[in-house]
C-alpha cells in the first residue's frame, strides 16, 4: 500500500519522465476510515502508513485494540487490552474494555468478577447490568434497572435488553423515542426493523430498514436482515441473490452469512457448516436440530437440545417438537409429557396466543392431548396461511378423519405430494380409513395391494377389514378377512370372512350398490372355496343354494 509521502516523491519522477496523464491514488487517513466504518482499513494504515510513525505506541495500540473489537475479532482484542494493561495497571478504562470483550466472548464469570473491581461509571453499570441477564441474576438485574438514566446510552442498553427478553414491542417503543430528538441515529432503524421481524411484521421491517439501506447500502447487517426479510417474504432463492455475494469478500459477520446461506438452501450442506458454528451464531445449534429431525434422525436432534433450557418462543417450540418425536419413537411417556408442556406454554403465553406459531403450537399440544375437536379450532383460525402447505394439510386431515370429518379428510390427503409424507405408514392408514368411511372402500383395498410387501401391511389389511365391516362394505371386508386368515389362521379372521361373506349376500338379495362384490355370488363361492376353516364347506353348500334360487 502506497503511502502518500511516497505518492508525492513518486509524482516528481513522473513529471520528469515526461508528459502522460497518471491519476494519483491517495489513501484515506485513518480518522477518513473510522468515519467510513472500515475498521480493517484504519487499522492497516495505522499500522503501516509511515504518517503514523510518531504516534505513541500504547496509543496505536488501544487503537488496533478497538478495531479489532467492531469487526468481531473479540479475542484478539481482549489479548491486547491484556497486555496493554499488564504493563499499566493504572488504565481502569482498559480493565473495563477487557470485561467488554470477556462480554463479548461468553465469559461471563470472568467479566464479572473483574468490573466489580473497577470505578463507577455509566459503562459499568450497564455491563453489569446484562451481565445480570446472562448469569440469571433477576434481583440484580432489577436493582440495575433502576440505575439506568434517561440518556440516549442508557436507554438504548435497556432496549437492547427488551429484544434479549423477547419484549419486541417495549424495544421498538425506546427505539423510537430516542429517534424522535435524534434523527441522525439511523442505525435504530435496523435495530427497529430487526424488532419488527421478530414480530413477523415482514413488511414493515423492510420498510424501515430501508431508511438506513438508503444511505449505508453496504451494510453486513443491514443486507442480511433484508435477505431474512425476502426469505419470509418470497423464497430462498430471493434471499439468496442478496448475500451471497457477502460470503466470498471476507466481511464482519460471515460466520452469520454461512449459517443463513444455509437456512435460505433449505439445509444443504448444514452438516458441513453448522456444527462449526453452534458456539457463534445461537441460531445455529436450533436449525442443526431441525435439520436432524428433517432427515428423521431424531436421537442427533434430541443430543443437541437436551441441555438447551429454553427462554424465547422458538426454543420451547423445537424443544417441544423434538420431546414430541421421541416420544412416538420410543413410546415414552415422559417425553411426550414435556413436548404437551412446551408447546402448551408457548400456545397459552400472551404474547404468542394470537401469532400463527402460537396456534400451531397450542393445536399440536392438544394433537398430543387427543382432543382433536380442540385441534380445529386452532388449526381452522390460520388455514388460510397454509392452503398449499403438505404438513400442515397432513395434520389438519388427521385431525378431520380423528372427529368424523371423513370426506373433508380425504380431500385434503388426496391433495399432499410431499413423498416422504406419502409413503408414511400412518398417512397409508389414514387415507384407507377415509376413503372407507366416505363410501370409497375398494380405493383402500387399492392402497393396501400397494402395501402388501411391506411391514405394516397387516395392520393396514386389519383396518381395512374392521372399519369395512363396520360401514356394511361386506364384499372388501370379506377379502380382507380372507387375506389375514390365509396369513394368520386365527379364529376370529374366519368369524369376520363368514359374517361378511353373509353380509355380502344379503347385499346381492337387497340389490344394494355397496357391500356386494360386482361378479355376483360367484365371487363369494370362490373366496369361500379357498378357505381351510371345517366351516367353510357348511356355508358354502348355503350360498350355492341361494346362488340357484337367484338364477
Amino acid at each position: 500500500i502506497l503511502s502518500r509521502t511516497k505518492s508525492e516523491s513518486a509524482k516528481g519522477n513522473r513529471n520528469s519522465a515526461g508528459s502522460g496523464t497518471v491519476r494519483t491514488v491517495t489513501i484515506p487517513s485513518f480518522e477518513e476510515f473510522l468515519l467510513k466504518r472500515d475498521y480493517i482499513g484504519a487499522k492497516t494504515v495505522l499500522q503501516c502508513s509511515k504518517d503514523y510513525d510518531e504516534v505513541p505506541e500504547q496509543l496505536k495500540q488501544l487503537w488496533t485494540g478497538f478495531c479489532d473489537f467492531h469487526v468481531g475479532e473479540y479475542k484478539r482484542a481482549l489479548q491486547l487490552y491484556e497486555k496493554i494493561y499488564g504493563a499499566d495497571g493504572s488504565l481502569k478504562d482498559v480493565a473495563l474494555n477487557i470485561c467488554v470483550s470477556m462480554f463479548y466472548l461468553g465469559m461471563y464469570d470472568e467479566a464479572q468478577k473483574l468490573v466489580e473491581e473497577l470505578p463507577q461509571s455509566p459503562l459499568k453499570i450497564r455491563l453489569l447490568f446484562h451481565l445480570a441477564h446472562k448469569l440469571s441474576d433477576e434481583d440484580r438485574l432489577m436493582e440495575l434497572h433502576g440505575s439506568l438514566r434517561d440518556v440516549v446510552e442508557d436507554q438504548l442498553s435497556l432496549a437492547g435488553m427488551h429484544y434479549l427478553r423477547s419484549h419486541y414491542q417495549e424495544a421498538i417503543d425506546i427505539y423510537k423515542r430516542v429517534l424522535l430528538d435524534n434523527k441522525d441515529l439511523l442505525a435504530l432503524n435496523v435495530y427497529v426493523a430487526i424488532c419488527y421481524y421478530k414480530l413477523d411484521y415482514y413488511d414493515i421491517s423492510q420498510e424501515v430498514l430501508d431508511l438506513y439501506l438508503n444511505q449505508f447500502p453496504d451494510s453486513t447487517i443491514a443486507i442480511n436482515l433484508k435477505a431474512c426479510n425476502r426469505f419470509r417474504l418470497f423464497n430462498g432463492r430471493a434471499a439468496e441473490q442478496e448475500i451471497k455475494h457477502l460470503v466470498e469478500s471476507g466481511t464482519f459477520g460471515a460466520d452469520l452469512i454461512r449459517h443463513n446461506l444455509v437456512v435460505f438452501r433449505n439445509g444443504e450442506g448444514a452438516l458441513q457448516v453448522l456444527p462449526q458454528l453452534i458456539d457463534i451464531v445461537p441460531e445455529a445449534r436450533l436449525n442443526l436440530a431441525i435439520h436432524h429431525l428433517r432427515r428423521g434422525e431424531i436421537q442427533e436432534a434430541h443430543h443437541l437440545m437436551k441441555e438447551v433450557q429454553p427462554t424465547v418462543p422458538q426454543e420451547y417450540i423445537l424443544k417441544g417438537v423434538v420431546h414430541a418425536a421421541l416420544g412416538q419413537e420410543t413410546g415414552s411417556k415422559e417425553h411426550l409429557k414435556n413436548a404437551q408442556q412446551c408447546l402448551h406454554l408457548v400456545g397459552g403465553s400472551a404474547s404468542e396466543c394470537d401469532t400463527i406459531p402460537g396456534r400451531q403450537s397450542m393445536a399440536s399440544a392438544f394433537f398430543l392431548y387427543g382432543q382433536f375437536e380442540e385441534v380445529l379450532v386452532y388449526l381452522n383460525s390460520i388455514r388460510s396461511y397454509f392452503v398449499n402447505d403438505d404438513t400442515f394439510n397432513y395434520n389438519y386431515a388427521q385431525a378431520k378423519a380423528a372427529t368424523g370429518y371423513y370426506k373433508e379428510a380425504e380431500e385434503l390427503l388426496l391433495q399432499i405430494h410431499d413423498i416422504t409424507i406419502k409413503t408414511d405408514s400412518t398417512f397409508s392408514m389414514v387415507l384407507a380409513k377415509c376413503h372407507i368411511h366416505a363410501g370409497h372402500a375398494d380405493q383402500a383395498w387399492n392402497i393396501f395391494l400397494t402395501k402388501d410387501s411391506t411391514p405394516d401391511a397387516f395392520a393396514l389389511l386389519q383396518l381395512i377389514a374392521n372399519d369395512s365391516y363396520r360401514v356394511g362394505e361386506f364384499w372388501i371386508a370379506a377379502k380382507a378377512f380372507d387375506t389375514l386368515e390365509k396369513l394368520d389362521p386365527n379364529p376370529e379372521y374366519w368369524e369376520g370372512k363368514r359374517g361378511a361373506c353373509a353380509g355380502a349376500v344379503q347385499a346381492i338379495l337387497a340389490k344394494r350398490g355397496s357391500g356386494a362384490p360386482p361378479g355376483g355370488v360367484s365371487e363369494i363361492i370362490s373366496l369361500l372355496r379357498d378357505s381351510t376353516n371345517a366351516q367353510a364347506e357348511g356355508m358354502l353348500r348355503v350360498v350355492r343354494r341361494f346362488a340357484s334360487s337367484i338364477k
